[in-house]
């Protein structure tokens, strides 16, 4: 009696990157698309000299204050501060889910007001023109005032400040 060969069940992998070569393919993240993802890969890439999937926060710390980021961009500096403090190597996994929960799920309201938070350092529940020119310099864009003014100008329903609920309707606006 010959034995029928068994039918292959695909095996599913949850959020881990799957190797083609040497080319991984993005892990799934709500509110992030591919493109953002890989250049977030890209960025944690930089810091895996050595091609272990594993960083050092401490020394991504010390590389994002060399590069003066405790400054220019200090959500990101504290968020790796955050995971310095747990104090072992992080993955690339580990490094996403620190990102994504940081910069929020752009897919519900949740996420969109942990975004619009970053805006609003001042607890103003509002973005104003000092807000958005922090953001800009922390992003490194080189807008002039009134072009902010502008932006805020067309964003804010009252002309002048951005609310929680103009925010939250840009965000899920899908065309402009």
């Amino acid at each position: 009696m010959r034995n029928k060969p068994q039918a292959q069940v695909p095996v599913t992998q949850k959020q881990q990157p799957q190797k083609q070569g040497n080319v991984r393919k993005p892990q799934e993240r709500p509110g992030l698309t591919d493109d953002e993802i890989d250049e977030i890969r890209e960025a944690f890439n930089l810091f895996d000299t050595e091609g272990t999937g594993r960083v050092d926060p401490r020394e991504l710390k010390a590389a994002m204050q060399s590069l003066g980021f405790d400054q220019k961009n200090p959500t990101i500096f504290n968020m790796i501060a955050e995971l310095e403090s747990e104090g072992t190597d992080i993955d690339f996994d580990q490094f996403l889910d620190a990102i994504t929960s940081k910069l929020g799920n752009r897919e519900n309201r949740d996420g969109i007001n942990k975004i619009f938070d970053l805006f609003d350092d001042d607890g103003s529940n509002s973005i104003n023109l000092n807000n958005l020119k922090r953001v800009a310099k922390e992003l490194g864009e080189t807008m002039t005032p009134e072009e902010l003014a502008e932006m805020l100008e067309r964003a804010a329903s009252n002309g002048r400040e951005i609310t929680r609920e103009d925010f939250y309707n840009i965000m899920v606006k899908r065309t402009f």
